[in-house]
């Protein structure tokens, strides 16, 4: 399954980007990164892929335990989703439509995070749930 990170704004050169860029070398090929926009429509999904989800991250979304986010997107994979999609706001976060049209609302605490930030957090996130689903040591718990 394709994980596909889609984030307003420009990471540009800033210490989130090596950290996102960390994660994504370690997924070798698995996660995709796009940039849009604060402004631009969300770009259309699904028609091209098969079958697909999307999450958005979202203030008043769940705080997933790392091995729940794992054992839902080895769910979602094992049900033949194609690509299951990580939707990033600007600083003013989704309107109710995007919220409303989510197959999850996923949050790192109900602290406010940076969306900069939130790619890195979102990027280790992602390499520590397909670690746990390939039985690779770097999660402990």
């Amino acid at each position: 399954m394709k994980l596909h990170v889609i984030a307003r704004g420009r990471i540009g050169q800033s210490p989130e980007a090596e950290l996102v860029n960390r994660y994504a070398v370690r997924l070798r090929g698995r996660m995709a990164i796009t940039e849009i926009g604060d402004t631009a429509p969300w770009p259309a999904f699904g028609l091209q892929n098969g079958p697909g989800r999307t999450v958005v991250l979202d203030e008043r979304g769940r705080d997933l335990p790392s091995a729940d986010l794992a054992a839902l997107l080895g769910r979602w994979r094992d049900d033949g989703v194609r690509e299951t999609r990580f939707l990033i706001g600007a600083a003013d976060g989704h309107d109710a439509a995007t919220r409303d049209g989510a197959d999850l609302l996923l949050c790192f605490g109900r602290a406010t995070w940076p969306h900069m930030l939130v790619r890195a957090m979102l990027a280790e996130q992602l390499y520590r749930a397909l670690s746990i689903l390939d039985g690779h040591p770097y999660h402990r718990a």
